[in-house]
């Protein structure tokens, strides 16, 4: 179970989301999507596939794989997955915490538990034990479009497609408005600002002026997101529930986040977050602190596969974040057909990247 080979593919796709033609995508004003993909081999031919956080990141993700990550790899026994990470984190710590080489750390983990899985012929939600859900259901994560009538539209289409839950990317009040017009009245709204606000009060206006309209949470209101005292000043007078987590540096920074009663929602990631290892720490450590936790995936490989495993494996059903953006060439075959995502049966993650 030597590790022998670290390879990575950057997947590029264009796209479509509902927008008028020529519009760039939301608001990381994207052109395609691009899915970095991280492939691990071990001495018999095993091998497993990881994610690293893609976007516009994609590119410098893979090239700390290909020039530090990977090459330390080389050699280190596979079913160790704890000790490798370890070992990542201590020697790379100087690249950053939170960045590049924590997204590249976090594809190795994923392929690795890829292997674990598949070297036992089990899908990977049945290693973490659990309920083994068959399916786990889905929200639709909309991209900006900063238009009411362009909103209205593909929320329309995201309900018709079954989608039960929603999420916007939308800071405009009369966008969200037109959402909540396009949506049935029981269909929640999940509102992520993207650290709109550089001041809690501001973030606490904006809340006061949605908290009426079915809102599940609202997704990181205060900049910076390490600002965890501001966070708790909107989560105690907010009047809606309080999400955060993909912007943080992993597990320590979610300690600090707990600690100060900053959220009712933690959205660890496993592209960023030390992998599956990452997401299982920080949904060990909401347990203690009382938080829900719902993953952040708005991803189209590996770790949105992960993700969905650890979702069918947890005790408490939460839903499985699917990107609203059809590719022309997706790199997985993940089946999301009304509202639900099917789980893979096969071993490991179930489903190789189509590549």
């Amino acid at each position: 179970m030597r590790i022998t080979r670290v390879d990575t593919v950057l997947h590029g796709s264009a796209f479509t989301f509902g927008a008028k033609p020529g519009a760039m995508g939301g608001n990381l004003r994207l052109s395609r999507i691009d899915t970095l993909l991280v492939r691990i081999e071990v001495e018999s031919g095993l091998h497993g596939w990881g994610e690293g956080f893609g976007f516009s990141l994609a590119a410098t993700t893979r090239d700390v794989v290909d020039r530090l990550i990977g090459p330390a790899c080389i050699g280190q026994d596979a079913r160790d997955i704890a000790g490798i990470g370890t070992m990542l984190a201590r020697r790379f710590h100087n690249f950053g915490r939170n960045g590049p080489a924590s997204f590249a750390i976090s594809a190795i983990d994923i392929a690795l538990w890829d292997i674990r899985a598949k070297a036992a012929g089990k899908p990977l939600h049945a290693l973490l034990g659990g309920t083994g859900r068959e399916r786990v259901p889905a929200y639709a994560s909309l991209l900006r479009y900063g238009q009411p009538d362009d909103v209205a539209r593909n929320v329309a289409e995201a309900v018709r497609r079954g989608y039960r839950r929603i999420k916007l990317h939308e800071v405009d009040l009369d966008c969200i408005q037109a959402a909540r017009e396009a949506a049935p009245a029981e269909v929640p709204l999940m509102l992520d600002i993207n650290c709109a606000f550089a001041d809690a009060a501001s973030a606490l206006d904006f809340c006061h002026a949605v908290r009426d309209l079915n809102i599940a949470w609202v997704e990181e209101p205060t900049w910076p997101p390490e600002d965890f005292a501001a966070l708790a000043r909107v989560r105690a007078a907010a009047g809606c529930p309080i999400s955060a987590g993909e912007n943080l540096g992993g597990p320590v920074d979610f300690v600090r986040l707990f600690a100060a009663g900053a959220v009712d929602v933690a959205q660890p990631s496993v592209t960023k977050h030390g992998g599956l290892s990452g997401l299982l720490e920080v949904a060990r450590l909401a347990r203690q602190a009382g938080v829900a936790v719902v993953p952040h995936c708005p991803y189209f490989g590996p770790g949105l596969l992960a993700s969905l495993h650890w979702l069918a494996a947890a005790e408490a059903e939460a839903p499985l974040e699917i990107y609203f953006a059809d590719l022309d060439t997706p790199p997985n075959g993940l089946v999301v057909r009304d509202g639900f995502a099917e789980v893979p049966r096969a071993p490991g993650l179930g489903l190789d990247p189509l590549i």
